[in-house]
């Protein structure tokens, strides 16, 4: 049965991974070197429970997103993932289709960058990956509110803050996005969808795209109000990783500023969080 080859496979390669490989923090008594269910969970942005009915043969035509994030949150190579797709019951997305895979070398840049709040999103900006520190700082984000584009025009990013130019700029930059997204993509069904669904919920969208709205992503500073340690000022840099089209979100403060300080101390409390 296709689920129990999936299940096998997804808690074999759980075992592989360490805490420390997969950027988490370690500390307490583990029985085992590789992840727990929870961690993976987390990592994949899927239940715990669910997790387990996968790795158990209870569950079974997990989707092509579920197996995406599996496959990343365990590093899977490229042959390791198309084994994960084909135990899944699925064909690995192919050409045509936005890349989602986060090669070993951005996984190690990552784990680098550890003390700085970054997250991976793709072409669509549907964010692919992000560290705890970024985590703490932006709070977790689930369903449609993973993708950026939604965020700007439909669902919630309240934590930051924007003035009439900035959110016009972003949402510019978004549709432009898009727009060549699709353009160099059109095999890719999440992508229509996601356009679909934008212009049927957002009239600021369907203007904006319609109207042929042209903008970029720039080097910004962002205010991010956070709940516990209060407004935090920081630099948003977007760099590109050549040839995958991945987007790489880093958020960093002047050093010695009251900013970060206020990340430091997000350091521990994101953390403490985590553990608990």
């Amino acid at each position: 049965m296709a689920s129990t080859e999936f299940g096998r496979a997804v808690r074999h390669w759980r075992d592989r991974v360490s805490p420390e490989a997969a950027g988490l923090p370690t500390g307490g008594h583990r029985r085992a070197a590789g992840l727990r269910r929870e961690e993976l969970a987390m990592l994949a942005g899927i239940s715990v429970d669910y997790v387990t009915r996968l790795e158990q043969g209870r569950a079974a035509n997990p989707s092509e997103q579920v197996v995406e994030a599996l496959g990343r949150a365990l590093r899977l190579s490229p042959a390791e993932r198309e084994h994960l797709f084909h135990a899944a019951g699925l064909v690995p997305p192919g050409r045509g289709t936005v890349p989602a895979y986060i090669t070993p070398s951005v996984h190690r840049m990552l784990d680098r960058l550890s003390g700085t709040p970054v997250a991976v999103s793709d072409a669509s900006w549907t964010l692919l990956l992000a560290n705890p520190l970024y985590t703490a700082l932006m709070g977790e984000r689930n369903g449609r509110d993973r993708n950026g584009a939604w965020r700007a025009f439909v669902g919630s990013d309240a934590r930051v803050r924007h003035t009439s130019q900035s959110r016009l700029a972003l949402e510019s930059a978004v549709v432009a996005d898009l727009r060549a997204a699709a353009r160099r993509y059109p095999a890719d069904r999440r992508l229509r969808h996601l356009i679909t669904e934008l212009r049927a919920n957002s009239d600021r969208f369907a203007e904006l795209w319609d109207s042929g709205a042209v903008g970029r992503h720039e080097a910004s500073r962002k205010t991010i109000d956070h709940p516990h340690v209060g407004a935090v000022t920081l630099d948003c840099d977007v760099l590109s990783v050549a040839g995958s089209e991945l987007r790489i979100l880093i958020y960093t403060a002047e050093p010695g500023s009251q900013d970060a300080e206020r990340l430091e101390l997000l350091k521990v409390l994101g953390t403490q969080t985590l553990v608990g």
